[in-house]
């Protein structure tokens, strides 16, 4: 068998792809290859995905002609984006523990390391502001895209001066919460604010501050987003999860969520659905969940049941 009939079918090493193939088995359409994985056009049908690359990673060096693995790609989540140097403490590349005179000389040079990391106090802040909505994203436990949105909206704001006269920790943890709202993300000010360095008013005033001067695409919230959490927080069924998104939706439509806090209002739709179900759910907690008060709950729950005509 020549190389050319494993290549029809198989992985190409030299190029890191599959190589295309004519027509679709499934629907006839046509194939296409990108980033080692070929689809179809028509009906989207993965044919086959590219295998490991054992090469290591690349980048590019001003011309894509000339490729050099040099590390991993850059980042927006570091003020360098991602071009540092770690310094080892204890142990080699290959393992081997390092002697008491090299480390000393290894500590020296990681302290003058530290000292240098920052060419101006604009670069300090910069790290400092993005060290912290990494520590922020990992409390949350918030997905990748949101660090790196939150990392560029922080960029930015420094780069209109909205840090002046501000605090940083404000400025990243509206960031966070501000890429939360945008994405859709069910995140409450209160439950940010828990795990900042700051109050909640100053998450509050950094995220406005945020909005107004930079003219942030933000929708407005709706109840629907807080239901799925609220639901898993007290392993409710998901009969129960529907029927809240159910009353929700029309609550919605009949303009009765206008000006309410959203998550208070999930919670009353949560209230109501189990208890049409015959499903006992403890107003006070749910209360706890939605970072309300119970009374906010129970107010949202009558006027949900003056609504459905109980």
């Amino acid at each position: 068998m020549s190389s050319r009939d494993i290549y029809v079918r198989g992985f190409d090493e030299s190029t890191g792809k599959t190589t295309p193939s004519t027509t679709c088995p499934d629907c006839d359409g046509t194939i296409r290859t990108v980033d080692g994985e070929q689809c179809c056009e028509d009906c989207g049908l993965i044919i086959e995905a590219c295998r490991l690359d054992r090469r290591g990673p690349r980048t590019f060096c001003g011309d894509e002609t000339e490729k050099r693995r040099t590390g991993g790609p850059r980042t927006v989540t570091r003020h360098d984006r991602g071009l540092s140097t770690t310094i080892g403490r204890k142990r080699d590349a290959r393992g081997n523990a390092i002697p008491s005179k090299k480390r000393r000389q290894l500590a020296r040079l990681r302290r003058e390391h530290d000292r240098a990391r920052f060419r101006s106090k604009r670069e300090r802040n910069l790290a400092h502001g993005l060290g912290g909505i990494d520590r922020l994203t990992a409390q949350l436990d918030l997905p990748r895209s949101v660090q790196e949105q939150a990392s560029s909206l922080f960029r930015t704001a420094q780069n209109e001066n909205l840090l002046i006269g501000r605090s940083i920790e404000s400025i990243a943890a509206g960031c966070v919460y501000a890429v939360c709202r945008i994405n859709d993300v069910p995140r409450t000010l209160d439950e940010i604010a828990s795990v900042a360095t700051v109050g909640e008013e100053k998450v509050r005033n950094g995220y406005m501050v945020l909005n107004r001067e930079l003219d942030l695409p933000v929708p407005p919230q709706q109840p629907q987003e807080y239901i799925p959490r609220l639901v898993s927080a007290f392993d409710l069924p998901c009969r129960t999860e529907r029927r809240a998104r159910d009353i929700a939706t029309e609550a919605v439509e009949a303009d009765l969520t206008t000006g309410v806090n959203p998550a208070g209002f999930a919670a009353g739709c949560v209230a109501v659905a189990a208890a049409k179900q015959g499903i006992e759910v403890i107003q006070r907690d749910l209360a706890d969940e939605a970072a309300v008060s119970p009374t906010t709950v129970r107010e949202h729950r009558d006027t949900l049941w003056s609504f459905l005509g109980r």
